[in-house]
């Protein structure tokens, strides 16, 4: 049985994380560019916040016994079978993880132009998977 405690942890980390990137999201994109501070920064918080979702789902596949899993993306397929995403969200989650990857593995490729558009367009994305777990509570 999945801890509460656990969850709210969490989801209160993911909030200010997304309070942060919102904050990072009003820059227009040359000043979000000509700061090394901001983009920084929306790389680290961005990579926080996707972690938080994928640890939440971790510990709720985990401890409600869904089934094994050996990959983050495996976790995305165990929620779109039990019904708690629907085919856009996981796909959105699926691109998540790989924005995630790319952040901590390939850091010295990353397009701060792509980052931008990842503050401007998929925060709600973060947003509508907090809520999948706001749920358990």
């Amino acid at each position: 049985m999945t801890r509460p405690e656990v969850l709210r942890r969490r989801i209160a980390n993911l909030e200010a994380n997304l309070r942060v990137l919102r904050g990072l999201a009003a820059y227009t994109l040359d000043d979000f560019l000509a700061s090394p501070e901001r983009y920084g920064a929306a790389e680290r918080f961005l990579q926080l916040a996707i972690e938080a979702i994928n640890d939440m789902a971790a510990h709720l596949a985990a401890d409600e016994d869904w089934g094994g899993f050996e990959r983050t993306r495996d976790l995305v397929e165990i929620f779109y079978r039990r019904g708690l995403v629907d085919q856009e969200l996981a796909e959105r989650w699926q691109r998540m993880i790989g924005f995630r990857n790319l952040l901590v593995h390939e850091y010295l490729e990353i397009d701060r132009r792509r980052v931008y558009r990842v503050l401007q367009e998929n925060l709600g994305d973060l947003e509508a998977l907090s809520r999948v777990f706001v749920r358990f509570l």
